[in-house]
């Protein structure tokens, strides 16, 4: 068994417009910069059902959003984020894509799996599309894997740079579900502070503007790795967003290719101790598209390497 790349064209259909950041052309620089790469196999990404978007967003909400989908041009949701024709199903795919992921991770029928999927979803709260975010797809994911009977615990390791507080907002009083975020901070959306715990679930790791490879290995070493190891998780779900780029024009952490192999790395190898190896990822931000190729390649690289 390998890896497994989860991707469907809806997701290139979202149009948040010209000139904003998170176009379709991200997911198509992930997907380019794979192509040469042995071992790994291709599936597309099922709608998520109603039942698996309940899970976390209130049918009201998702009513809602549906409604507002135009036929044509775009409807603002807040000052970034937008829905266009076909955001709809591109979120479902992205949601559905992870859902799907988790269960053939469970089925034994692939080692580890990278959704590349979009728009991305962990900035999206229960009842609040914000970020660029429709829905909150990881939240989805796991929620969908709980309900599994191998599943008791699962783990959400976050490195996008960015603070995940949609994700946090979600499971704050989730003991079941462990979230650790390394992000730069202060940032957008301006949570993520080290004091915020939940009930005990929350491991925040903020990191400053430049710190760089150095303080972004020793950070996880030292405190966000052996966290997650001692909570003992049945599944890692990987919000992998690689805005922490040295090239990303919204991020300053300076983090380089390595970087994203290596966390990638140590994350299978801890997978291997406590969750029978079992990580699915789903991209998450990452706004320079040389960057979201070689990163990605360097991930998936990482993930192949602890299949």
């Amino acid at each position: 068994m390998g890896t497994m790349i989860i991707h469907h064209d809806d997701c290139l259909r979202h149009e948040p417009g010209s000139k904003h950041p998170e176009s379709a052309l991200r997911v198509k620089a992930v997907l380019s910069g794979l192509d040469d790469l042995r071992g790994v196999q291709y599936l597309p990404a099922p709608l998520a059902l109603s039942e698996q978007i309940a899970a976390v967003h209130p049918l009201e909400f998702w009513s809602d959003m549906q409604e507002r989908e135009p036929r044509k041009g775009r409807v603002a949701l807040d000052a970034d984020t937008y829905l266009s024709p076909g955001s709809i199903d591109a979120a479902r795919r992205a949601s559905g894509g992870l859902c799907f992921a988790i269960d053939q991770l469970v089925n034994d029928m692939a080692a580890n799996a990278f959704c590349v999927v979009r728009p991305p979803g962990h900035h999206s709260e229960t009842e609040l599309a914000m970020g660029f975010c429709l829905l909150n797809h990881v939240a989805i994911g796991a929620r969908h894997a709980l309900q599994t009977d191998s599943i008791e615990r699962v783990a959400i390791i976050d490195f996008d740079v960015h603070h995940g507080n949609g994700t946090q907002q979600v499971f704050e009083q989730s003991p079941e579900v462990m979230y650790v975020s390394s992000h730069q901070f202060p940032l957008y959306p301006g949570t993520g502070h080290i004091d915020e715990i939940g009930c005990g679930n929350i491991l925040n790791l903020p990191l400053a503007p430049g710190d760089g490879s150095t303080a972004f290995r020793k950070t996880w070493n030292l405190t966000g790795l052996p966290a997650i190891h001692s909570f003992d998780p049945d599944l890692i779900l990987i919000s992998a967003g690689f805005d922490a780029h040295e090239r990303d024009p919204l991020g300053q952490l300076e983090l380089c290719d390595s970087d994203y192999r290596w966390i990638t790395e140590e994350i299978c190898d801890l997978a291997d101790d406590c969750s029978s190896g079992r990580v699915v990822s789903i991209l998450e931000g990452g706004y320079d598209l040389k960057a979201l190729a070689s990163a990605g390649r360097q991930h998936v690289k990482g993930l192949d390497s602890g299949a």
